[in-house]
């Protein structure tokens, strides 16, 4: 089960608009698949990040909607890349910190995980929870590194489908130093403080287009998540 949460690609059966939920299609077969949900290029930005935030997606395929081809996908980041450039705010909610404004998750609500458990270990913790990335501490609870279900390292390592099975015994310290150093990907670790501001914070999703920021204190340590996602619902949620 821990594997195939990492392997299994659910390939989602056909679905339309949310608005007009009459005309989707549903399997029997298939019912534990998300209905695959789009958009055309005529929608509006506050609709596609609707479809985003409401149905917990990772990208937003848009269609040409005369033969279904996909023009782009969008995501969190991209919007936020979007709003930077084009939007301009001059009240002074911009100079509150994310941490005021609560945006993210903080203290008790935050999982982390040790850098000496098993990667069968922390798989299972962001089953269990829901979670697509999770930070990774040491003994002194500093946080060391994030760790994205994304990450195929114990599989490209594999010689085969045996090796693959027995990496899941490794330790996270192992998996992490095996990762390459060359390149960044969108999961790499980002920290802040709870004095960074929301402009600040904004224009450095828009910069460095990542996924999340670990909020720490002065000693390193956890207090905190915010997420591209966290900071596109907050202006849903009619923050502003």
């Amino acid at each position: 089960q821990i594997l195939s949460t990492v392997l299994l690609r659910h390939i989602p059966r056909r679905g339309t608009d949310p608005k007009a939920p009459n005309t989707s299609t549903t399997t029997s077969s298939i019912n534990h698949h998300r209905i695959f949900l789009s958009a055309d290029a005529n929608t509006n930005l506050k609709h596609a990040c609707k479809l985003l935030h409401q149905h917990s997606l990772d990208f937003l395929p848009i269609m040409i909607p005369d033969d279904m081809r996909v023009l782009a996908t969008i995501t969190y980041t991209t919007i936020l890349e979007h709003l930077v450039t084009h939007f301009r705010e001059q009240r002074r909610l911009f100079d509150d910190t994310v941490y005021d404004l609560q945006i993210g998750t903080y203290h008790e609500n935050v999982i982390t995980c040790h850098h000496n458990q098993s990667l069968a270990e922390v798989l299972h913790t962001l089953h269990i929870h829901g979670l697509s990335a999770i930070p990774v501490v040491d003994e002194h609870h500093k946080v060391k590194a994030v760790y994205s279900r994304s990450d195929i390292t114990f599989l490209a390592t594999a010689t085969d489908a045996q090796d693959a099975l027995s990496n899941l015994d490794m330790t996270l310290e192992e998996l992490l130093g095996q990762q390459r150093k060359d390149v960044t990907t969108p999961d790499v670790l980002h920290t802040c403080t709870t004095r960074h501001t929301l402009q600040s914070i904004f224009e450095y999703f828009a910069q460095w287009k990542f996924n999340r920021l670990v909020v720490v204190d002065d000693d390193e340590m956890v207090i905190g998540i915010v997420s591209a996602r966290d900071l596109v619902a907050y202006f849903l949620d009619g923050a502003v």
